[in-house]
């Protein structure tokens, strides 16, 4: 054998990488709402969260986490309670699109105390234990889920009507420790036109199905362009396949979000929940339907 092909037994091992985030960031104490707590007070005693909704594609870059935010954002100005868990640990983004920094976060006898956007809606995000967020997440799938269970239930979320859970993108090992890390109440699906991305993102569909986690419905992104200048919208992507999918599986058809550069203008300044346009109000009127017959059953 090629002495090329030889690897040494030291060579063989993981490097600690420099510049990386190996170690689970750790929270500080604080008094900041803490008036009610006493000797007794237990982590996640406060707790009362009605519905855990999970959002979720089969591959990275159709929206899913735009989706996440306006879904949330549409709901709180609906007048709910509602919280944003960003579960995509390796690629958070949600504290960014919000305007909400991290580098330091507090706890009280409850647990971690979540950052809140300045409309209200409680986040909770690994980027926000960052004092440098570009730094890279490298850890394992089990490691990823043990942090995202903890952000659930180790953090003083209070009285929530709703907790969206930004899910990593895939259906692999991430995925599905993360699946089997929270209980949840209902996922959305999030595609885009394209028959292979739609394809991916039904491998999504069948994972849910077999962990036997209800579908709300399924939202499709990026379906149209809308110019700047006359508002025209005009279609970018071959397909149209979605909402015929969903007739025949009798599955949800939460409506279509088009691209907008006043959407694109609203995250990059951390302001994305100043964008809401006819498109999301029927979105989130589309899943606010669509709850009781998940809730029946």
């Amino acid at each position: 054998m090629l002495k090329i092909f030889k690897k040494k037994k030291e060579e063989s091992k993981p490097k600690k990488e420099e510049g990386a985030v190996t170690e689970t960031p750790t929270a500080t104490a604080t008094t900041e709402d803490n008036s009610d707590a006493g000797p007794s007070a237990q982590i996640g005693q406060r707790n009362d969260i009605k519905r855990v909704i999970a959002v979720i594609s089969g591959k990275g870059g159709v929206g899913k986490s735009t989706v996440s935010s306006l879904l949330a954002s549409a709901l709180l100005a609906h007048g709910y309670k509602v919280g944003l868990l960003d579960a995509d640990i390796t690629g958070p983004s949600i504290p960014r699109v919000f305007g909400v920094s991290g580098g330091s976060m507090g706890k009280n006898d409850y647990g971690i105390i979540p950052r809140r956007s300045r409309k209200g809606l409680k986040i909770m995000s690994l980027n926000l234990f960052l004092a440098d967020e570009e730094l890279p997440v490298i850890w394992r799938g089990p490691r990823i889920g043990g942090a995202v269970k903890e952000f659930y239930s180790q953090v003083d979320w209070g009285t929530l009507d709703f907790l969206i859970l930004d899910m990593p993108p895939g259906t692999g090992d991430i995925a599905i420790t993360v699946l089997q890390s929270i209980e949840l109440d209902a996922a959305v699906v999030v595609s885009t036109p394209q028959d292979l991305a739609f394809t991916i993102v039904r491998k999504a569909w069948h994972m849910l199905n077999k962990h036997e986690i209800p579908v709300l419905g399924v939202v499709e992104n990026l379906t149209s362009g809308v110019c700047p200048h006359c508002q025209h919208e005009v279609e970018l992507f071959s397909g149209g396949g979605i909402r015929q999918w969903c007739e025949e599986k009798q599955v949800n058809y939460l409506g279509s979000i088009p691209w907008d550069a006043a959407l694109s203008y609203c995250a990059d300044r951390g302001q994305i929940d100043n964008y809401y346009p006819e498109a999301v109000g029927q979105m989130v009127e589309a899943f606010l339907a669509a709850l009781p017959a998940i809730e029946d059953n």
